[in-house]
């Protein structure tokens, strides 16, 4: 609040003028969509990409999940959890299936269970993990569609499994350094630079993929998470309504650049993505790979698991070369 009684009268105005430009889109796939832009994914568009695979070999692109990874701590979310539920000396002992303890010797039983955040590791955003003013994409308000067990409207239960052309834009690459320097905030011109190095055009309904460099410290949270860079607004922008971008990813935490860049939103592309223009996207999708073999186009294939009513998934992303 100090902060905001500090600024400019100016900029005051213009941050209320913006933030009322901002309200949810309502889907030109009638009232009844919750995937928003991944409607342009057909079944023609779907086989014109798998009919250019270039061979068998399979880019991983999905984190592992494990005690200690990066997490949104700082929200107080909760962090990755793994315990064992069953151990083969352990059946012996307290024999819960009534089987004997000759039987649980002769099989040898482990059983585990996880605890986790929905948005750690490689995952998804589904439309309704953002929004404004207590509604999210296509209008579907809280006050109606939010129930105690998750959202009726736009859950990671509706995300298709996506098969499209992938595009990977290689910031680090562009700038001749490792990663992209901390806070940095990726720009229209960067992408524009990068696909021309690359000699790539992006096309209509194309997964596009931001490399940042950031995955390289994921084995390190405390790096990973701190003052990392991401994707600018107007970039996001150009993305989406120049480019027609159908699905978008980065290999950092929270796809954009924090701080945030406007000062009536803390999370600006997040809330122009989602519940503005219903395009998801993934969240620390690992590109190294891709990145190292300069494979720039590729058929991207993925699914997320159905948690009904959830604000994301965890995804395990595939990409594989074409021609």
């Amino acid at each position: 609040m100090k902060t905001k009684l500090l600024l400019p009268a100016a900029l005051l105005l213009v941050a209320t003028a913006s933030a009322q430009t901002d309200v949810v889109g309502l889907s030109p796939w009638g009232p009844a969509d919750e995937i928003g832009a991944l409607n342009r994914m057909t079944d023609a568009s779907r086989a014109a990409v798998l009919s250019r695979l270039a061979g068998g070999k399979v880019y991983d692109l999905g984190t592992e999940f494990f005690v200690g990874m990066p997490s949104f701590h700082h929200l107080h979310d909760p962090a990755y959890q793994f315990w064992l539920t069953h151990t083969p000396r352990g059946t012996v002992v307290d024999n819960p299936n009534g089987l004997g303890a000759a039987m649980n010797r002769r099989v040898t039983y482990t059983g585990d269970a996880v605890s986790m955040y929905t948005h750690m590791g490689t995952h998804i955003d589904a439309l309704n993990h953002f929004g404004l003013d207590g509604r999210i994409w296509n209008g579907f308000s809280a006050d109606e569609h939010l129930g105690d067990k998750g959202w009726r409207k736009a859950g990671a239960e509706t995300i298709p499994p996506i098969i499209a052309r992938g595009v990977l834009i290689d910031l680090p690459a562009l700038k001749g350094t490792a990663t992209l320097p901390r806070h940095y905030r990726v720009t229209r011109a960067d992408l524009e630079a990068a696909l021309q190095r690359q000699e790539v055009r992006l096309a209509p309904g194309d997964v596009v993929l931001l490399r940042t460099g950031q995955m390289r410290h994921f084995h390190d949270a405390k790096e990973f998470l701190h003052d990392y860079p991401g994707i600018g607004l107007d970039a996001a922008k150009w993305l989406v309504e120049s480019q027609q971008a159908m699905l978008l990813g980065a290999d950092n935490l929270s796809f954009e650049s924090f701080p945030p860049e406007r000062s009536d939103n803390w999370v600006p592309v997040h809330t122009y993505l989602l519940a503005e223009q219903g395009v998801m996207f993934i969240e620390n999708i690992d590109l190294e790979a891709l990145a190292r073999d300069r494979v720039y186009t590729f058929a991207f294939i993925a699914a997320s698991l159905k948690f009904r009513g959830a604000s994301g998934a965890p995804l395990r992303p595939l990409a594989l070369p074409i021609k």
